[in-house]
Formats: C-alpha cells, structure tokens, sequence
C-alpha cells in the first residue's frame, strides 16, 4: 500500500499560515495525503514558530514540523520543543540543544513514517555533521519503520545534493528546504530515494524570499542593516508530494507543488 507525504516548503509569517490556511485541504483531498509535514521555522513574524501560530497550523492540517537555523530565534522555542513533540530541529545540532531531530509518525492506515531533520554547514552555522548525524538517525528509525522522509535545511546546492545520493537506498526521500527558492530537479535516484533540492516557500512571492522587496534591496545597495517585513502579496504554497512503497520504502513518485492562492 503507498503512502502519500505531502511536504510543505518553508512558510513565512501570517501570509505563509494564511496560504496554507486556503489550500491545504484541497491538497490533501486531490492526493489522497496521509501525512502532511510542513517546515515551519520561519511561521511567526517570518523568523521562528510560536505556540500560538504552531497550534493555528495543526488545527489546518499540519501533522509535523520540520525546522532550520531559525527554530531558536524566537525565545519560548526553547521551553516549547521540549515537550511538543510534533516540532523537530535538526538533529546535528551539539548534544544538550532542547528538542530532538526525528520522530515517528503513524498514519490513520497504521504506517509508521520515521521524520529527519537535518542542518547543513556550508555557508551556515558550524555545527555538528549533518552526514554522521543522518547515519545515526537512519540507523535507529530502520528498526521500526522502512519509510523514512529527510528534511535537509541546507545552503549549498553540493551539499544537499550529496546528502541525496549518501542516503539514497537508506531512506524514503531527502527533500532540502532554507533558500526559499523551488527547483526543478526533482527525480528518483537509482537506489530508489526521492529527491529534490529545494521544495521552496510558502507565502508571499511579490517578495525578495518572503520579506517586503524595499529592505533587502536597500541593505544590497548601501550594505547598512535594514529591519525585514514579511510581505503580503502573491500568496503560494510551495511543496512536493511523495508516494512511497510501504514494504520496501522505495519512493515509487515525486511531484512539485506550486499553488497561486490570491
């Protein structure tokens, strides 16, 4: 029996909640989704996730959230990954960050999903190795479950693209996410992993990645610190849809998400 994951792309601020908000039922509906994840470190303000805009997702259907670099940026994260276990941050971060990198999830039809956050190190924070990290992860959700879904929150296009290729065979799919831009590689690769670099962003598109167009053109401009604003306009849902093989783990499709919602 397959099992259909619908991965939502980075989600920026209220227009990003209200996007989903619109659409996602439709979604679910036109796939036959039995898991919704949703990377959701940027759901509050355009930086970090609060309880309150958590909550506002899970009742639209959000079933996990992955996160990234900016799962700490606002303060009650750090009590409330704790004891939500629905939130995961990336695994590689050092022994001690709250929270933890996996979780199982089982869908209505009884399937265990094991869910991997990850962090790169290319142009990002110096943190643990995400590779190592991944064979740990991957090692001990084997042993309950051959669906295993990869959020690779990565910089660099070499990186994310190695990670795929390390883990492919090992894992169901390794979706990367942080640029906020959607690409078009998505494929099956030999050993049978889903793959594609960037799911991309949910939000405003009228936008430089999500912020109102003025500030960051200004900061490129005058290299002096400029306050971001999460834009408004042009609301998308970015994402892919996976279709796994529930015995073998294999990912039998992927498809890219990219939904105008006014």
């Amino acid at each position: 029996m397959p099992v259909n994951i619908l991965f939502i792309g980075d989600i920026v601020g209220k227009p990003g909640r209200q996007a989903v908000s619109r659409e996602l039922h439709r979604l679910v509906d036109r796939y036959s989704i039995d898991l919704v994840i949703a990377n959701g470190e940027n759901a509050s303000g355009g930086f970090g996730i609060t309880a309150e805009s958590a909550k506002e997702l899970f009742n639209c259907g959000v079933d996990l959230f992955t996160s990234g670099n900016h799962i700490w940026d606002k303060k009650e994260a750090l009590e409330y990954l704790k004891k939500e276990d629905r939130i995961i941050r990336p695994s590689n971060y050092p022994e001690g960050a709250p929270g933890k990198g996996s979780t199982v999830f089982v869908t209505p039809g009884g399937i265990k999903v094991g869910v991997v956050n990850l962090e790169g190190r290319v142009f990002m924070d110096a943190l643990d190795c995400p590779f190592r990290a991944a064979d740990r992860e991957v090692t001990a959700l084997s042993e309950i479950t051959k669906v295993i879904f990869v959020d690779f929150h990565a910089e660099a296009t070499s990186e994310k693209t190695s990670m795929g290729w390390y883990l492919d065979g090992r894992v169901s799919a390794v979706v990367g996410t942080h640029t906020h831009v959607q690409t078009a590689d998505e494929r099956i690769l030999t050993a049978g992993t889903a793959y594609i670099t960037d799911a991309g962003m949910t939000g405003a598109f009228d936008s430089v990645i999500g912020v109102r167009k003025d500030e960051p053109i200004y900061r490129f401009l005058t290299q002096m610190p400029a306050k971001f604003e999460v834009a408004k306009k042009d609301l998308r849902v970015n994402g892919v849809v996976v279709t796994i093989d529930e015995v073998s783990g294999n990912a039998l499709a992927i498809e890219r998400v990219n939904i105008p919602c006014g």
